[in-house]
């Protein structure tokens, strides 16, 4: 039997454009997500937020679920377009919305855990440039200031931003995101000031609001390996690698980024003049912990001709209803690699699940136990990478709902509770129930 101690925190998250809805509620404006689920032929089945899982409506009986859970923390984030609505104009009424969700929580013995950046940019800041324009370090600064400032007394912990990479790659180079850009020059720029404005947070914070409650960054990362022993396929895992994890993981914990992708950008990257004097100390500012977001290991394979010589392979691994490897083993592999050359920080795992095919039988249950299965192997491997003296100091099981799952719109569910889209009934699946018997026994 696998124990965890008292002092551990089981959790379970979302974010704001996948689950509230209310899209022009409560003075907000568009986000780059607004506008680009809007876009045909951007998100599977033209799927847009706009309703999502009207938890903006419903938040007082998807705290209840939570309550039932047993959790003793819930991560959500704050949409910046609630809360500056048009550039420089602050909209108290937003605020508030996140600030009773805050109290109610708190009320019901959970803490809050948020995050101020999870994708949705004001569409007037994409307008202005976006995060290729320096100035959204500015920006950013001014929503993370108001958002400190109203509810610090409240939150428990903060998160600058989430997944830098999502956010900078799959949005302006890859195009898959939001705003939908495939240029990589545009997208080490947006990195850079992501990355940035995080630095800028910290210090603000440690110095305005003496850093009352601690604060990190989370970081999505996989593991990479060659698909086989030979050079090429080396090559290849070391370039994805670069691409992925350590133009993040080197600018945060070593306050430079990784020659070797340097150069190879450098075909592309004209100059890395976006890059000032003083921006890489500020990147790289003493954090409180340091949160992972872990789905699953990476294969790779040399690809001639193919942008950075890298392309995923395939593997005889269990997948997950997005395809990807289960990868338990894995993921403490990254563990070991993360405290070998990064760092000593709490790790907080600020996402782990699976999308499966779900389905909602007539009696309302939902028997997911390929999620039950995946659920138990990640929660053992924390378990075990804390029995040697690795410092994972909590868990946040991904997600809370089924719910607006990006460019897969609503097709690819998440959730450890089923939501009926047309009717927005919730269903308490199996992995719910599951998680909440491991997080009342502490043990698995």
């Amino acid at each position: 039997m696998k124990k965890f101690s008292k002092d551990f925190i089981f959790g379970t998250a979302t974010s704001s454009y996948q689950i509230e809805g209310a899209v022009s509620a409560g003075g907000r404006a568009p986000s780059i997500w607004d506008t680009f689920s809007h876009t045909p032929g951007k998100v599977l089945g033209g799927d847009t937020g706009d309703l999502a899982c009207d938890h903006y409506n419903r938040m007082e009986e998807d705290i209840q679920i939570i309550k039932s859970l047993g959790v003793d923390s819930y991560r959500f984030s704050i949409a910046w377009p609630r809360i500056f609505p048009e550039k420089g104009k602050y909209n108290a009424e937003g605020m508030e919305f996140y600030r009773k969700l805050a109290i109610r929580l708190k009320e019901e013995g959970i803490q809050p855990f948020v995050t101020l950046y999870h994708w949705d940019l004001p569409q007037w800041a994409d307008d202005l440039g976006g995060w290729i324009n320096r100035d959204s370090v500015e920006w950013f600064m001014e929503f993370a200031e108001k958002c400190f400032g109203e509810l610090d007394e409240h939150v428990s912990m903060w998160i600058t931003h989430n997944e830098p990479w999502c956010a900078a790659m799959l949005g302006y180079h890859q195009g898959e995101h939001a705003p939908g850009h495939t240029n990589l020059d545009e997208a080490l720029k947006a990195a850079h000031h992501i990355l940035l404005s995080h630095g800028k947070a910290v210090q603000h914070y440690k110095h305005v609001f003496e850093g009352k409650h601690p604060i990190g960054i989370t970081l999505n990362l996989s593991p990479v390996y060659p698909a086989s022993g030979s050079f090429h396929d080396q090559v290849a895992a070391n370039n994805f690698d670069g691409y992925l994890n350590r133009w993040f993981l080197d600018p945060v914990f070593k306050g430079q980024y990784p020659t070797d992708m340097i150069n190879m950008f450098s075909k592309q990257v004209p100059s890395y003049d976006f890059i000032k004097e003083g921006d890489l100390e500020a990147i790289s500012t003493h954090m409180d912990f340091f949160g992972i977001n872990f789905y699953n290991r990476s294969l790779m394979e040399y690809a001639e001709g193919a942008e950075f010589m890298f392309q995923g392979a395939e593997s005889d691994y269990p997948k997950s209803g997005m395809g990807w490897d289960i990868s338990p083993n894995e993921f403490k592999e990254l563990i070991y690699r993360l405290r070998k050359e990064y760092t000593e920080l709490p790790i907080y795992i600020t996402e782990n699940g699976a999308a499966f095919d779900d389905v909602l039988e007539a009696d309302g249950q939902v028997h997911d136990t390929n999620r039950v299965d995946y659920l138990e192997k990640h929660l053992n491997a924390v378990a075990e990478l804390n029995e040697e003296n690795m410092n994972i100091a909590g868990y946040y099981l991904w997600s809370l709902l089924d719910n607006f799952e990006w460019a897969f719109g609503y097709e690819k569910r998440f959730g450890i509770v089923y939501v009926d889209f047309d009717t927005q009934q919730r269903y308490v699946k199996d992995s719910a129930k599951r998680y909440a018997e491991v997080i009342k026994n502490r043990s698995l």
